[in-house]
Protein backbone atom coordinates (compact mmCIF):
# COMPACT_ATOMS: atom_id res chain seq x y z
CA UNK A 1 0.00 0.00 0.00
CA UNK A 2 1.31 2.91 -1.38
CA UNK A 3 0.79 7.19 0.01
CA UNK A 4 -1.26 8.48 -2.98
CA UNK A 5 -1.18 12.12 -1.93
CA UNK A 6 -0.25 14.82 0.74
CA UNK A 7 -2.25 17.81 2.19
CA UNK A 8 -1.51 20.53 3.81
CA UNK A 9 -3.86 22.55 5.64
CA UNK A 10 -3.23 26.68 7.27
CA UNK A 11 -5.70 26.94 9.99
CA UNK A 12 -6.45 30.14 11.88
CA UNK A 13 -8.93 30.15 14.17
CA UNK A 14 -10.41 33.30 16.28
CA UNK A 15 -11.13 32.67 19.84
CA UNK A 16 -13.05 35.07 22.61
CA UNK A 17 -9.91 33.77 25.34
CA UNK A 18 -6.33 34.41 23.09
CA UNK A 19 -3.73 31.65 24.34
CA UNK A 20 -2.20 32.60 27.63
CA UNK A 21 -4.70 35.33 28.36
CA UNK A 22 -4.95 38.90 27.94
CA UNK A 23 -1.69 41.02 28.56
CA UNK A 24 -0.31 42.04 32.47
CA UNK A 25 -1.82 45.24 31.82
CA UNK A 26 -5.26 43.70 31.38
CA UNK A 27 -5.52 44.21 27.80
CA UNK A 28 -6.37 42.06 24.65
CA UNK A 29 -3.18 40.91 22.94
CA UNK A 30 -2.25 43.23 19.62
CA UNK A 31 -4.81 41.82 16.37
CA UNK A 32 -1.27 40.68 14.39
CA UNK A 33 1.37 39.07 15.63
CA UNK A 34 3.16 40.66 18.59
CA UNK A 35 5.77 40.32 21.63
CA UNK A 36 4.38 40.00 25.10
CA UNK A 37 6.20 41.22 27.45
CA UNK A 38 8.17 40.33 29.57
CA UNK A 39 8.57 37.43 26.96
CA UNK A 40 10.54 38.00 23.45
CA UNK A 41 9.01 35.45 21.35
CA UNK A 42 6.03 36.52 18.54
CA UNK A 43 2.41 35.57 19.90
CA UNK A 44 -1.13 35.17 17.38
CA UNK A 45 -3.98 36.51 18.42
CA UNK A 46 -5.42 33.20 17.06
CA UNK A 47 -4.73 29.76 17.13
CA UNK A 48 -2.54 28.64 14.03
CA UNK A 49 -1.74 25.08 13.20
CA UNK A 50 -0.70 23.39 9.94
CA UNK A 51 -2.69 20.36 9.52
CA UNK A 52 -1.30 17.05 6.83
CA UNK A 53 -2.86 14.79 5.42
CA UNK A 54 -1.62 11.63 3.58
CA UNK A 55 -4.02 9.52 1.46
CA UNK A 56 -3.20 5.59 0.56
CA UNK A 57 -3.85 4.17 -2.45
CA UNK A 58 -6.93 2.87 -0.91
CA UNK A 59 -8.94 5.96 0.19
CA UNK A 60 -7.61 5.78 3.87
CA UNK A 61 -6.22 8.84 5.18
CA UNK A 62 -4.03 9.69 8.12
CA UNK A 63 -3.48 13.22 9.51
CA UNK A 64 -0.67 15.12 11.16
CA UNK A 65 0.02 18.57 12.67
CA UNK A 66 2.85 20.99 13.84
CA UNK A 67 3.12 23.13 16.07
CA UNK A 68 3.23 26.18 14.36
CA UNK A 69 1.55 28.99 16.57
CA UNK A 70 3.22 31.68 14.02
CA UNK A 71 3.32 31.92 10.37
CA UNK A 72 2.14 28.06 9.75
CA UNK A 73 1.93 28.95 6.03
CA UNK A 74 6.47 28.78 6.35
CA UNK A 75 5.78 24.79 7.46
CA UNK A 76 3.48 24.09 5.10
CA UNK A 77 5.32 25.48 2.22
CA UNK A 78 8.10 23.19 3.58
CA UNK A 79 6.07 20.14 3.20
CA UNK A 80 4.75 21.09 -0.10
CA UNK A 81 8.46 21.98 -1.43
CA UNK A 82 10.29 19.48 0.01
CA UNK A 83 8.99 16.42 1.40
CA UNK A 84 5.63 15.84 -0.44
CA UNK A 85 7.03 14.96 -3.64
CA UNK A 86 9.12 12.22 -1.55
CA UNK A 87 6.50 11.05 0.30
CA UNK A 88 3.87 10.32 -2.64
CA UNK A 89 4.54 6.58 -3.56
CA UNK A 90 6.19 5.45 -0.28
CA UNK A 91 5.21 2.25 1.55
CA UNK A 92 1.94 3.51 4.00
CA UNK A 93 2.80 1.04 6.48
CA UNK A 94 6.20 1.96 7.55
CA UNK A 95 6.12 4.99 9.42
CA UNK A 96 9.71 4.57 10.96
CA UNK A 97 11.43 4.21 7.80
CA UNK A 98 9.70 6.59 5.64
CA UNK A 99 10.04 8.89 8.30
CA UNK A 100 13.65 8.86 8.96
CA UNK A 101 14.14 9.02 4.71
CA UNK A 102 12.04 12.11 4.67
CA UNK A 103 14.82 13.25 7.98
CA UNK A 104 17.99 12.96 6.09
CA UNK A 105 16.31 14.97 2.67
CA UNK A 106 17.78 18.12 4.66
CA UNK A 107 20.07 16.89 7.70
CA UNK A 108 23.26 17.68 6.00
CA UNK A 109 22.11 21.46 5.48
CA UNK A 110 21.46 21.46 9.11
CA UNK A 111 17.68 21.83 8.88
CA UNK A 112 16.41 18.99 12.04
CA UNK A 113 15.54 22.29 13.75
CA UNK A 114 13.41 25.07 12.95
CA UNK A 115 10.67 24.97 10.11
CA UNK A 116 12.02 21.91 8.57
CA UNK A 117 11.90 19.83 11.37
CA UNK A 118 8.52 21.26 12.50
CA UNK A 119 7.05 19.76 9.15
CA UNK A 120 8.45 16.65 9.34
CA UNK A 121 6.93 16.15 12.97
CA UNK A 122 3.61 16.68 11.15
CA UNK A 123 4.41 14.16 8.55
CA UNK A 124 5.91 11.69 10.88
CA UNK A 125 2.52 11.85 12.78
CA UNK A 126 0.44 11.45 10.21
CA UNK A 127 2.56 8.34 8.67
CA UNK A 128 1.68 6.89 12.37
CA UNK A 129 -1.79 7.92 12.14
CA UNK A 130 -2.20 6.21 8.80
CA UNK A 131 -0.42 3.37 9.23
CA UNK A 132 -2.55 2.50 12.57
CA UNK A 133 -5.43 2.43 10.53
CA UNK A 134 -4.18 0.14 7.17
CA UNK A 135 -3.12 -2.22 10.37
CA UNK A 136 -6.59 -1.31 12.31
CA UNK A 137 -4.15 -1.14 15.81
CA UNK A 138 -3.49 2.30 17.93
CA UNK A 139 -1.00 4.28 17.38
CA UNK A 140 -0.11 3.32 21.29
CA UNK A 141 -0.51 -0.51 19.77
CA UNK A 142 2.27 0.69 16.94
CA UNK A 143 4.80 1.62 19.53
CA UNK A 144 5.31 -1.51 21.75
CA UNK A 145 1.87 -0.94 23.91
CA UNK A 146 0.33 1.46 26.37
CA UNK A 147 1.68 1.61 29.87
CA UNK A 148 -1.62 3.38 30.95
CA UNK A 149 -4.80 4.27 29.46
CA UNK A 150 -5.88 7.05 32.19
CA UNK A 151 -2.62 10.12 31.68
CA UNK A 152 -2.03 12.25 34.05
CA UNK A 153 -2.26 15.81 33.45
CA UNK A 154 -1.85 19.19 35.10
CA UNK A 155 -3.48 22.56 34.35
CA UNK A 156 -1.58 25.20 32.17
CA UNK A 157 -1.40 28.57 33.10
CA UNK A 158 -3.66 30.38 34.90
CA UNK A 159 -4.32 33.04 32.32
CA UNK A 160 -5.68 36.35 34.48
CA UNK A 161 -4.35 39.93 34.85
CA UNK A 162 -4.06 39.97 38.76
CA UNK A 163 -2.57 37.36 41.35
CA UNK A 164 -6.38 37.51 42.80
CA UNK A 165 -7.84 36.28 39.82
CA UNK A 166 -5.66 33.70 39.44
CA UNK A 167 -5.82 32.51 42.78
CA UNK A 168 -9.92 32.62 42.67
CA UNK A 169 -9.05 30.60 39.48
CA UNK A 170 -6.67 28.31 41.46
CA UNK A 171 -9.78 27.72 44.01
CA UNK A 172 -12.06 26.75 40.67
CA UNK A 173 -9.35 23.90 39.04
CA UNK A 174 -9.15 22.60 42.52
CA UNK A 175 -13.26 22.35 43.20
CA UNK A 176 -12.89 20.60 39.65
CA UNK A 177 -10.83 18.03 40.62
CA UNK A 178 -7.12 19.24 39.29
CA UNK A 179 -4.11 18.73 41.71
CA UNK A 180 -1.21 20.82 39.74
CA UNK A 181 -0.90 23.80 37.91
CA UNK A 182 1.94 25.59 36.02
CA UNK A 183 2.13 29.32 35.89
CA UNK A 184 3.52 31.14 33.73
CA UNK A 185 5.22 34.21 34.40
CA UNK A 186 8.60 35.81 34.02
CA UNK A 187 7.80 39.05 35.07
CA UNK A 188 10.16 39.45 38.27
CA UNK A 189 11.56 37.66 41.07
CA UNK A 190 9.70 39.13 43.61
CA UNK A 191 6.50 38.95 41.48
CA UNK A 192 6.50 35.56 40.81
CA UNK A 193 7.17 34.21 44.15
CA UNK A 194 4.37 36.54 45.23
CA UNK A 195 1.91 34.75 42.36
CA UNK A 196 3.36 31.33 43.62
CA UNK A 197 2.37 32.21 47.25
CA UNK A 198 -0.99 33.86 46.05
CA UNK A 199 -2.07 30.76 44.79
CA UNK A 200 -0.65 28.69 47.41
CA UNK A 201 -2.09 30.46 49.98
CA UNK A 202 -5.81 30.19 47.88
CA UNK A 203 -5.37 26.27 46.66
CA UNK A 204 -2.58 24.95 49.36
CA UNK A 205 -3.81 21.32 47.96
CA UNK A 206 -2.21 22.13 44.51
CA UNK A 207 1.27 21.63 43.30
CA UNK A 208 2.98 24.23 41.63
CA UNK A 209 5.43 24.64 38.93
CA UNK A 210 6.87 28.14 37.52
CA UNK A 211 7.39 28.30 33.79
CA UNK A 212 9.91 31.20 33.21
CA UNK A 213 9.61 31.89 29.48
CA UNK A 214 13.29 31.89 29.10
CA UNK A 215 12.84 35.59 30.42
CA UNK A 216 16.01 35.55 33.23
CA UNK A 217 19.44 35.84 33.57
CA UNK A 218 21.36 33.59 35.75
CA UNK A 219 21.39 35.53 38.56
CA UNK A 220 17.84 36.28 39.17
CA UNK A 221 16.84 32.49 37.58
CA UNK A 222 19.13 31.51 40.95
CA UNK A 223 17.59 33.73 42.91
CA UNK A 224 13.89 32.48 41.52
CA UNK A 225 15.51 28.66 41.99
CA UNK A 226 16.45 29.50 45.35
CA UNK A 227 12.96 31.18 46.09
CA UNK A 228 10.88 28.15 44.48
CA UNK A 229 12.87 25.67 46.01
CA UNK A 230 12.22 26.82 49.71
CA UNK A 231 8.56 26.60 48.56
CA UNK A 232 8.72 23.15 47.52
CA UNK A 233 7.46 23.96 44.27
CA UNK A 234 7.53 21.18 41.62
CA UNK A 235 10.02 22.19 38.71
CA UNK A 236 11.31 25.28 37.49
CA UNK A 237 10.81 25.16 33.35
CA UNK A 238 12.99 27.16 30.65
CA UNK A 239 13.80 30.30 33.32
CA UNK A 240 16.78 31.29 31.30
CA UNK A 241 17.56 31.69 27.15
CA UNK A 242 17.26 28.22 25.39
CA UNK A 243 20.39 27.97 24.76
CA UNK A 244 22.53 28.27 27.80
CA UNK A 245 22.59 24.73 28.93
CA UNK A 246 25.19 25.52 31.17
CA UNK A 247 23.15 27.89 33.24
CA UNK A 248 20.53 25.52 33.14
CA UNK A 249 22.91 22.99 34.28
CA UNK A 250 23.79 25.30 37.47
CA UNK A 251 20.23 26.20 38.14
CA UNK A 252 19.53 22.64 38.65
CA UNK A 253 22.26 22.95 41.90
CA UNK A 254 19.26 25.09 43.59
CA UNK A 255 17.08 21.60 44.61
CA UNK A 256 14.34 22.39 42.59
CA UNK A 257 14.06 20.41 39.15
CA UNK A 258 14.51 22.08 35.95
CA UNK A 259 12.51 21.30 32.78
CA UNK A 260 13.22 21.94 29.33
CA UNK A 261 12.27 20.98 25.56
CA UNK A 262 9.92 22.68 23.98
CA UNK A 263 12.56 24.33 21.58
CA UNK A 264 14.58 21.29 21.33
CA UNK A 265 13.00 19.06 18.23
CA UNK A 266 15.27 15.96 17.76
CA UNK A 267 17.01 13.14 20.14
CA UNK A 268 20.83 14.62 19.57
CA UNK A 269 19.84 18.04 20.95
CA UNK A 270 17.68 15.80 24.15
CA UNK A 271 21.02 13.71 24.15
CA UNK A 272 23.15 16.73 24.46
CA UNK A 273 21.12 18.47 27.66
CA UNK A 274 21.04 14.65 29.16
CA UNK A 275 24.69 14.28 29.15
CA UNK A 276 25.45 17.73 30.56
CA UNK A 277 22.97 17.07 33.44
CA UNK A 278 21.16 20.01 32.40
CA UNK A 279 17.57 19.06 32.87
CA UNK A 280 15.68 17.03 35.75
CA UNK A 281 12.68 16.54 33.55
CA UNK A 282 12.32 16.45 29.77
CA UNK A 283 9.96 18.28 27.80
CA UNK A 284 9.67 16.82 24.13
CA UNK A 285 6.77 18.82 22.13
CA UNK A 286 4.78 16.33 19.96
CA UNK A 287 4.04 18.80 17.06
CA UNK A 288 8.06 19.67 17.14
CA UNK A 289 9.69 16.34 17.55
CA UNK A 290 7.20 13.77 15.91
CA UNK A 291 6.01 10.77 17.21
CA UNK A 292 9.42 9.06 16.18
CA UNK A 293 11.81 11.52 17.60
CA UNK A 294 9.67 11.78 20.79
CA UNK A 295 9.85 7.86 21.82
CA UNK A 296 13.66 8.14 20.94
CA UNK A 297 14.15 11.04 23.28
CA UNK A 298 11.69 9.03 25.97
CA UNK A 299 14.54 6.17 25.32
CA UNK A 300 17.37 8.22 26.06
CA UNK A 301 15.58 9.76 29.23
CA UNK A 302 14.62 6.53 30.69
CA UNK A 303 18.67 5.65 30.38
CA UNK A 304 19.46 8.25 32.21
CA UNK A 305 16.33 7.98 35.07
CA UNK A 306 14.54 11.27 34.16
CA UNK A 307 11.22 11.46 33.71
CA UNK A 308 9.27 12.71 30.70
CA UNK A 309 6.26 15.33 30.77
CA UNK A 310 5.16 16.17 27.52
CA UNK A 311 4.93 19.75 26.32
CA UNK A 312 1.64 21.40 24.41
CA UNK A 313 0.62 24.54 23.84
CA UNK A 314 -1.60 25.90 21.48
CA UNK A 315 -1.27 23.09 19.09
CA UNK A 316 -4.52 21.39 18.35
CA UNK A 317 -6.51 18.44 18.38
CA UNK A 318 -4.40 16.05 15.80
CA UNK A 319 -1.58 16.85 17.76
CA UNK A 320 -2.90 16.35 21.49
CA UNK A 321 -3.92 13.05 20.12
CA UNK A 322 -0.31 12.04 19.04
CA UNK A 323 0.79 13.20 22.07
CA UNK A 324 -1.26 11.59 24.48
CA UNK A 325 -0.37 7.91 22.08
CA UNK A 326 3.54 9.23 22.76
CA UNK A 327 2.93 9.57 26.65
CA UNK A 328 0.81 6.34 27.03
CA UNK A 329 3.90 4.38 25.49
CA UNK A 330 6.59 6.59 27.60
CA UNK A 331 7.90 4.03 30.32
CA UNK A 332 8.54 7.29 32.89
CA UNK A 333 5.74 9.28 32.41
CA UNK A 334 5.43 12.30 34.90
CA UNK A 335 2.36 14.04 33.46
CA UNK A 336 1.21 15.16 30.20
CA UNK A 337 0.17 19.04 30.11
CA UNK A 338 -3.20 20.38 29.82
CA UNK A 339 -3.85 24.15 28.34
CA UNK A 340 -7.71 24.20 29.08
CA UNK A 341 -8.16 26.98 26.36
CA UNK A 342 -6.20 25.51 23.49
CA UNK A 343 -7.54 21.93 24.26
CA UNK A 344 -11.34 23.50 24.22
CA UNK A 345 -10.26 25.57 20.74
CA UNK A 346 -8.17 22.11 19.41
CA UNK A 347 -11.68 19.88 19.88
CA UNK A 348 -13.61 22.10 17.25
CA UNK A 349 -12.20 19.92 14.45
CA UNK A 350 -12.72 16.52 15.86
CA UNK A 351 -15.90 15.10 15.56
CA UNK A 352 -15.73 13.21 18.49
CA UNK A 353 -13.98 15.18 21.63
CA UNK A 354 -11.32 13.97 23.85
CA UNK A 355 -12.27 12.88 27.17
CA UNK A 356 -10.35 15.52 29.29
CA UNK A 357 -10.65 15.62 33.21
CA UNK A 358 -8.98 18.54 35.23
CA UNK A 359 -6.32 15.85 36.32
CA UNK A 360 -5.84 13.63 33.69
CA UNK A 361 -7.00 12.64 29.75
CA UNK A 362 -7.76 9.25 27.96
CA UNK A 363 -6.00 7.46 25.62
CA UNK A 364 -8.21 7.98 22.51
CA UNK A 365 -9.70 4.11 21.47
CA UNK A 366 -9.54 3.05 17.62
CA UNK A 367 -6.58 2.57 15.25
CA UNK A 368 -4.49 5.31 14.05
CA UNK A 369 -4.65 8.20 16.61
CA UNK A 370 -8.45 7.32 17.53
CA UNK A 371 -9.49 10.67 16.51
CA UNK A 372 -12.07 11.95 12.81
CA UNK A 373 -11.82 15.08 11.81
CA UNK A 374 -14.57 17.09 11.12
CA UNK A 375 -13.49 18.42 7.35
CA UNK A 376 -16.64 20.85 7.49
CA UNK A 377 -15.50 22.42 10.76
CA UNK A 378 -11.93 22.04 9.35
CA UNK A 379 -13.08 23.79 6.19
CA UNK A 380 -14.31 26.86 7.83
CA UNK A 381 -10.56 27.72 8.91
CA UNK A 382 -8.45 26.69 6.60
CA UNK A 383 -6.58 26.63 2.99
CA UNK A 384 -5.12 23.71 1.37
CA UNK A 385 -2.96 22.64 -1.05
CA UNK A 386 -2.58 18.87 -2.29
CA UNK A 387 0.55 16.91 -4.13
CA UNK A 388 -0.14 13.83 -5.78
Amino acid sequence: MRIAAVDTFVLKIDNDEPYLGVLPDGTGPADGYAVRPPWRSLYSPRFETVLVRLTAEDGTVGWGEALAPVGPEIVAAVVRTTLAGQLVGADARSPRPVGRAAAELMRERGHLVGHQADALAAVDIALWDLAGRLLEVPVATLLGGAYRQRIPTYVSGLPRASDAERAELARDWVARGATAVKLHLGHGVEQDLATVDAVRAAAPSLRVAVDGHWAYRRHDARRLARGLAARDAWFLEAPLAPEDDRGHRALGDETIPIAVGESLRNRFEFAHWLATDALAIAQPDIGRTGITEAIGIAELCAARHVPVAPHHSVALGIALAAGLHVAAAVEDLLAFEYQPTSTEVGQRILRTPLQVGADHMQLPDGPGLGIEIDTEALATHTTSETTR
